[in-house]
């Protein structure tokens, strides 16, 4: 018999748990995804259920202490590892359901967290062959927008005219509510530290991947540019400092003074950024390498100083 149609043939409602359900736990992709998978498996056979949500993950959903357990005919368990107090607890809880533990790793099989189910469906395990993480068939909404994040908490010369903190907080509130994947990337290089790019090359190929970026740093302003990818830029200095004067120097209009910043200005840029900034962003990165700079001024400063110099 299959776990749909064993779910099926329980009269009542089914509990769909996971490590996502616990206070402290954690929602990772793949445990959302093995999720989705089985919502799709019991819509498919018009099996009703409900799914209990971590409050710090998803704080207007269904949480496990909100929950009935009279109302249940059937609890699952969905993906991860089956051990420790949690899990065995939901055995106490519920102990008149039907309980089913679906695309789960088990590493002790003596563990009550396991011993409590009727059925384990393992994706491995001692002596269990390994199947197909339940990730792998989820269904998904499509690609997103990715945008690179480029923030400093530094630059501490400019004394109290400081904004980064704030810029911060409400870029990243931002971005909690945006649809978009979010890559933290860092202008800084470390060429010891292989999570850092190493060189300007690696820095520039990962913004060159990214669809839009969003940085209150000047070079991240300036690269990305480079790379032809549009970016938001926010000048954490009160009143203005170098990101705003090089905003003006590149004719870049996505600039957000950190006095202004706020999440209706965000999301008017970042509307930008996707339907016409790309080309922007390419034809102001050609305009800009082919113009001058005060490199091309500099040999004929030193000349001025130093006739002889290069002769």
């Amino acid at each position: 018999m299959t776990f749909q149609e064993t779910a099926a043939r329980q009269p009542g409602r089914v509990l769909l748990t996971g490590w996502f359900s616990f206070l402290h736990g954690e929602a990772t992709a793949g445990d959302v995804l093995a999720l989705r998978r089985v919502q799709q498996v019991l819509d498919r056979a018009g099996v009703r259920y409900d799914v209990a949500w971590s409050p710090r993950f998803r704080p207007d959903g269904l949480s496990l202490d909100e929950t009935r357990p009279e109302r249940y005919a059937s609890l699952v368990f969905v993906c991860g590892p089956l051990h420790g107090p949690r899990i065995a607890g939901l055995h106490e809880r519920f102990p008149h359901c039907l309980r089913i533990a679906v695309g789960t790793s088990v590493i002790d099989p003596e563990d009550p967290a396991v011993t409590g189910f009727h059925r384990v469906l393992a994706r491995d395990g001692r002596h269990i062959p390994a199947t197909r993480d339940l990730a792998v068939r989820a269904p998904t909404a499509g690609s997103v927008p990715v945008t690179g994040v480029i923030l400093t908490r530094g630059q501490g010369e400019y004394g109290t005219a400081r904004l980064h903190d704030q810029v911060a907080r409400t870029v990243s509130g931002w971005l909690a509510r945006t649809r978009c994947a979010p890559v933290v990337l860092d202008t800084r290089l470390d060429a010891r530290d292989g999570l850092l790019a190493g060189t300007p090359e690696e820095l520039l190929s990962l913004l060159e991947r990214t669809n839009a970026v969003i940085t209150d740093r000047l070079h991240g302003m300036v690269l990305a540019l480079r790379a032809g990818v549009p970016p938001i830029a926010v000048d954490p200095v009160r009143g203005g400092a170098k990101v705003s004067a090089q905003a003006d120097a590149c004719r870049w209009p996505a600039l957000i003074p950190a006095e202004r910043l706020d999440f209706g200005r965000l999301d008017a840029w970042w509307s930008w950024c996707l339907r016409r900034g790309r080309q922007a962003a390419l034809r102001r990165g050609r305009l800009l390498s082919a113009g001058s700079d005060p490199a091309d001024q500099l040999l004929g400063a030193l000349r001025h100083a130093a006739p002889a110099l290069g002769r």
